[in-house]
Formats: C-alpha cells, sequence, structure tokens
C-alpha cells in the first residue's frame, strides 16, 4: 500500500502480475487502462487486473495525489473461499477494467478505509498486519454493491482527439501480434497517419510504435507465464516481430533482462 502519494514523475505504461487498487484523492490526471481512457476527479476508484498495460497522464502545474494498493489475487481468493465470497475479487480477475466515482459521504467512506488500513500498516505488528487485511476485505465488500451497478463512463467529456486514441489502442490491443503498420489504421478509422501519430503522442505522452512495443513485451511475459516450455523465437513471431534479435532488442529496452533473463527470474520467484 503507497498512501496518500503526492510526488509527480513521468511513468510509463507498464504492466505487473499483483492486482491494483487505485484511488485518486485530488489533482488532475488522465488514467490509460488498456484502451480505455479515463478523466479522472477526487474521489475516484479504478480497479484493474494489473497485467493489462496502463499509465497516468499527468498535467504540468496540477497535483497528483493517489493511493495505490497491490495485491495477490490468488491469495485473497483463498482467504475468501471458506465464507463463499471469492466474488469479491471478480473485478481483479478479468483484464478489463473497472472505474468507480464516489461522492459526499460515500467518498468519506472509502478514505475512512484507507487510512485506518495505512494505520495499521505503520503499526508494523502481526496483530496489525492481520487487521490491514481484515479492513482490505471489509473494503472490498464495501465496494462489491457498486461492481454490480452498470457505470456510466464519462464518455461525454471525451473529446474527438481521445476518441480516435481510444480506437488507436482498440485497433492495437486486437493486431498487434500482426504486421501492423500506420497506414492499417489509415484504413481503418478514414484519418491521416500523421494526424493519428501527433494525437497520439499528446493523449498519450508516447508514439504509436512505443505503445505497440510495449503491449507486445507485455504479451510476451503474459505468454511465458502462462507456457513455461515456449521458445523465445516463437514467442517473438507470436507477438507480433519479424526478427528474434528484433524482440530480444526490444524487451531488453523496455524491461532491463533479455526474455531468457525474464524468464529465468520470473520462475525463480
Amino acid at each position: 500500500m503507497n498512501y496518500l502519494q503526492n510526488h509527480s514523475y513521468k511513468v510509463a505504461f507498464h504492466s505487473h502480475q499483483e492486482a491494483e487498487l487505485f484511488y485518486f484523492h485530488e489533482g488532475k490526471c488522465t488514467y490509460l487502462v488498456g484502451d480505455r481512457i479515463f478523466h479522472l476527479s477526487a474521489g475516484d476508484l479504478i480497479l484493474m487486473n494489473g497485467l493489462t498495460l496502463h499509465r497516468p497522464k499527468l498535467f504540468k502545474d496540477h497535483a497528483y495525489v493517489r493511493t495505490t494498493i497491490h495485491f495477490d489475487q490468488t491469495y485473497f481468493k483463498s482467504l475468501l473461499a471458506p465464507m463463499n465470497m471469492e466474488k469479491l475479487v471478480d473485478p481483479f480477475t478479468s483484464l478489463s477494467s473497472l472505474h468507480l466515482s464516489f461522492r459526499g459521504e460515500e467518498k468519506k467512506k472509502v478514505e475512512h478505509y484507507l487510512t485506518s488500513m495505512m494505520a495499521c500498516k505503520d503499526k508494523d505488528t502481526e496483530v496489525a498486519s492481520f487487521r490491514f487485511q481484515l479492513l482490505f476485505m471489509d473494503l472490498l465488500s464495501f465496494l462489491f454493491p457498486y461492481y454490480q451497478e452498470p457505470f456510466t463512463q464519462r464518455t461525454l467529456q471525451q473529446t474527438d482527439k481521445e476518441r480516435h486514441v481510444q480506437k488507436v489502442i482498440s485497433l492495437i490491443e486486437t493486431n498487434y501480434h500482426t504486421d501492423f503498420h500506420l497506414e492499417k489504421l489509415e484504413e481503418e478509422l478514414h484519418l491521416s497517419k500523421y494526424y493519428l501519430s501527433k494525437i497520439f503522442k499528446e493523449i498519450t505522452g508516447v508514439t504509436i510504435f512505443k505503445y505497440l512495443h510495449q503491449k507486445r513485451i507485455n504479451q510476451a511475459k503474459v505468454h511465458m507465464m502462462l507456457n513455461e516450455s515456449i521458445s523465445i523465437t516463437d514467442l517473438g513471431y507470436q507477438t507480433g516481430f519479424k526478427y528474434p534479435s528484433h524482440f530480444s532488442r526490444v524487451f531488453k529496452q523496455l524491461t532491463g533482462m533479455t526474455p531468457e533473463q525474464y524468464r529465468k527470474a520470473v520462475s525463480d520467484l
């Protein structure tokens, strides 16, 4: 748990094995999760699997105050199973994310849970750790009714540029493993590839091909976890790289390790 973080720094698209609960306290932030773009306000909460590429888009001279909780959903499912409440972690098991907004008294309740959890974390005792986990499961039970309600996304706040960028990301999400090129975007969206490149960088902070490479490497990491016997060469081909050397080079650029090193690191966990 990282509580009331207020420092801002450039965050690249990333993923991780742990599930994540992200709560936005104050400031200005556009959050990108997979092919979805969320404009956050104080009291907004995002529940995500963690394996889906995500990153905040920050704004100069604006605060970025948030609390994040990363956890092993398998562990908490095992704790909740005897009570027949594994469904409390359902939103974190899907690769799609869930965006909820809390205002007024409901917002105060969510923040009270976070404050109480942090108080337990600070005590650093066995009993405090136990209470921390109980509070977290109680928070999940508080949120559960909101999982069931359809949530209207703030599509009215999306500009034309953001809608175009969301379509580009959606196309990458479904076609990352193919011979992807900018002309394909022109054909699909009926917009100039130069215009799409410009607005993509403006909205996300990265280029289209940077995002494409990050998506491919992210999927390669997922494939490694699901299929330990797959060869590095096949892994590169399956995720859209024409040449094994290019795959290995991009993998190391984005992770700091070669595919072989990463596989060993994961297997040693």
